[in-house]
């Protein structure tokens, strides 16, 4: 190819800029010389300073549109909000939307109207963290497209980074849920006797707490109502794996004994014993798992393990003329309770081979006196009294003593929660308890156990003014006058348990005592507290009772009834001369129906 006479050297990969030639004064062909080329080298030069001038100013303008395109961290045409952080920095992108949120205050603040299940609520954002984060927010509109055309020409809106804080939010949104929502109903086994008896799992309806924060955090800024369904949590053990638990286990374990061989001898281990201590629990999911409570084993044996152990015994405290006072402990030795539990569990779904190997070693007591010196137990801090008719002869009145034995002498150190349930077990027939009237269904009816909730109540009001930590209670479904209102307690294994932590920073020792008409509770510590008190409302939403008529028979007991109300209780606890805590306590009472065992008289 050749270019005003030149000849250039062979095509490249280097791109041809095609330039029209032109012509100016003085530039015309010298007649005189040959070939017809320009006599002069300034013709060339400035054609190529003119081709040259053409190629830049062409770099120079794709240069400045480059430039403008990539000017600053934020891509021109980006919103956010209405707000123009497009060709800015990063900071000044953060600026102008702090400012744009500034003018939006008003409608920011304002109460975002949420549908939980079928109650609508209103959830102010600064009680549940919800902002935008500004610096989250200009990075994502900082994160553009490459390619520089659509930088330069294109345009687009950022949605918002939001945050919110899911606890509190859950806590608003479980408010407005209030009784639409149903726990869980964990599985479990439970032995009457050596039958065992499934609870079947059902599913809790509540709140997804992650999808009801996506779910918040899109629909604050619509201005529209924003729905929050209520979801069903299935606990992990289905019913047909409780049914499969129970016949490929529970059933098989109590269907015939067990040899415990050892070197000191051996011991049978009764279908009874067995019922005792295998237990099938469920975690927070509701998974139901078996396991063999060795401790619980070691109870119902009893002395039959005398022969081949010695048990250790944890130092302890009795009230000797109104003072603890240390009982020592005691080394023993005894089977490997770990070893003992799996190797246990492991021969129980057999008919044959039902021969567990065990082996002893030495067990030093858990509690030693001076881990107990350290607890701090040294004074009563508080005692309640509940009184009971019938005299100590009365079904009712066995099983309340049965329970206070139970826990008398009980140590709770600190931090720790006390579970009424997890501390006795089943409360049956084997455990020592008797029938006597129990609420089932909202009448009075023979049931295992009855009574127990008149000592949880009793427990439950000593804790409570020792000033601990209420974890779990419900008051009856009736008013008893026997009992305090609203600061009451029923009790039924396993769906309703009794739980209080010690959140002292000292130990506390449960004591229990009872009379003929009396059972109390006493609860030794440190005092922490000048006093623990409790202020009533008025009873409000007072209903009257209605009359049922019953089949007569053994299983009818008859009921005066009583009247329903609503009642708030609030303990005040002073320290140092001054309220430090005022906790509100709430209980709605349904009226108790005259039950009449007898046919309804004619009208």
């Amino acid at each position: 190819m050749t270019l005003y006479g030149e000849k250039l050297p062979p095509a490249d990969d280097r791109p041809t800029v095609q330039v029209t030639a032109v012509s100016w004064p003085g530039d015309e062909p010298d007649p005189t010389a040959g070939g017809g080329r320009p006599t002069g080298g300034r013709s060339r030069r400035v054609r190529l300073l003119l081709a040259g001038g053409v190629v830049a100013a062409v770099l120079a303008a794709v240069g400045g549109a480059g430039a403008y395109a990539y000017a600053g961290d934020v891509p021109r045409g980006t919103t956010v909000l209405g707000a123009e952080l497009g060709g800015r920095s990063r900071a000044e992108a953060a600026r102008e939307l702090r400012a744009e949120l500034e003018r939006r205050a008003a409608a920011l603040s304002a109460p975002v109207s949420v549908k939980v299940g079928e109650q609508t609520t209103q959830v102010k954002p600064a009680d549940v963290g919800l902002a935008v984060d500004v610096d989250a927010t200009v990075a994502a509109a900082a994160a553009a497209e490459a390619h520089p055309v659509s930088r330069l020409l294109g345009s687009r809106t950022v949605d918002p980074v939001v945050t919110v804080d899911p606890a509190r939010l859950d806590a608003a949104l479980g408010r407005a849920m209030g009784a639409q929502g149903r726990e869980m109903t964990m599985p479990a086994i439970i032995f009457t006797g050596t039958t065992p008896k499934p609870v079947y799992p059902k599913p809790a309806l509540t709140l997804d707490p992650p999808g009801s924060a996506d779910a918040v955090k899109k629909g604050w800024l619509s201005g529209q109502l924003v729905t929050v369904p209520l979801v069903e949590k299935h606990p992990a053990t289905t019913r047909e794996e409780v049914d499969r638990l129970v016949t490929e286990l529970a059933k098989p374990a109590v269907a015939a004994p067990v040899t415990l061989a050892t070197d000191k001898g051996s011991v049978t281990i009764s279908p009874t014993a067995i019922a005792r201590s295998l237990r099938f629990s469920a975690d927070a999911t509701g998974k139901l798992t078996p396991r063999v409570d060795v401790k619980r084993l070691r109870t119902a044996l009893g002395d039959k393990l005398a022969t081949i152990e010695v048990e250790p015994k944890d130092a302890g405290l009795s009230i000797v003329s109104g003072k603890p006072k240390v009982v020592p402990g005691k080394a023993g030795q005894q089977l490997d309770s770990d070893a003992l539990s799996r190797d246990l569990l492991a021969v129980l779904s057999k008919a044959d081979g039902r021969t567990v190997t065990a082996q002893l070693k030495p067990a030093e007591p858990e509690l030693t006196e001076a881990k107990l010196a350290e607890l701090g137990i040294k004074e009563r801090v508080s005692t309640f009294t509940t009184r009971f008719p019938g005299g100590l002869s009365s079904p009712r009145s066995q099983n309340i003593v049965q329970a206070a034995k139970d826990v008398d002498g009980t140590i709770v150190k600190s931090g720790e929660t006390f579970s009424l349930n997890g501390h006795t077990g089943e409360r049956g027939y084997d455990q020592g308890y008797q029938d006597a009237p129990t609420i089932v269904d909202g009448k009075l009816v023979p049931g295992v156990g009855g009574g127990v909730s008149q000592f949880t109540t009793t427990l439950f009001n000593a804790t409570y003014y020792a000033g601990l930590e209420d974890v779990e209670h419900k008051p009856h479904s009736f008013y008893f006058s026997r009992y305090p209102s609203v600061i009451e307690s029923t009790i039924y294994y396993p769906a309703l348990d009794f739980r209080f932590r010690n959140n002292t920073p000292h130990g506390v020792l449960i004591d229990t005592s009872y009379t003929s008409s009396t059972i109390t509770v006493s609860i030794w510590s440190t005092k922490i507290y000048d006093s623990v008190k409790t202020e009533y409302s008025p009873r409000r939403n007072i209903t009257q009772p209605k009359t049922v008529y019953l089949e007569p028979g053994p299983d009818c007991i008859e009921a005066a009834g009583s009247e329903g109300f609503t009642q708030d209780a609030f303990r005040v606890i002073t320290k140092d001369g001054r309220v430090i805590k005022r906790e509100k306590f709430s209980w709605t009472y349904q009226p108790e129906p005259r039950f009449i065992c007898g046919p309804k008289p004619p009208s």
